[in-house]
């Protein structure tokens, strides 16, 4: 069974760093794409760093030239660097991929649990 888990979250002051990892566990023929959502409460869930097999990535405005994403093939996860951080950066942010298990002839969408972000003074 195919998981994905997250990790590196955290409490950061404004204009600090923090790196997320998203590791897939399970039987995988292919991960396809990635991506990081984030989540506040009361507002729709946001997309905000996509990556796809090829490694060609996009970015949501917000983020932009301050969050970069990128794959670490052998350890089959994806991490999200995150610079420059502003307290409207605090979320829960969630891991999202496209992944084809193996011995299976199509894609499935797999969701991590969500780590917590707070920036704050």
């Amino acid at each position: 069974q195919v998981q994905l888990v997250e990790s590196g979250g955290g409490l950061v002051q404004p204009g600090g760093s923090l790196t997320l990892s998203c590791a897939a566990s399970g039987k995988i023929q292919a991960t396809i794409v990635v991506r990081w959502y984030r989540r506040v409460p009361g507002e729709q869930r946001q997309l905000i760093a996509t990556i796809h097999l090829s490694g060609s990535t996009t970015y949501s405005d917000s983020v932009k030239g301050r969050f970069a994403i990128s794959r670490d093939y052998a350890k089959n996860t994806v991490n999200l660097q995150m610079n420059n951080l502003k307290p409207e950066d605090t979320a829960v942010y969630l891991c999202n991929a496209d992944i084809v298990p193996t011995g299976a002839i199509r894609q499935s969408n797999y969701w991590g649990q969500g780590i917590q972000v707070t920036v704050s003074p």
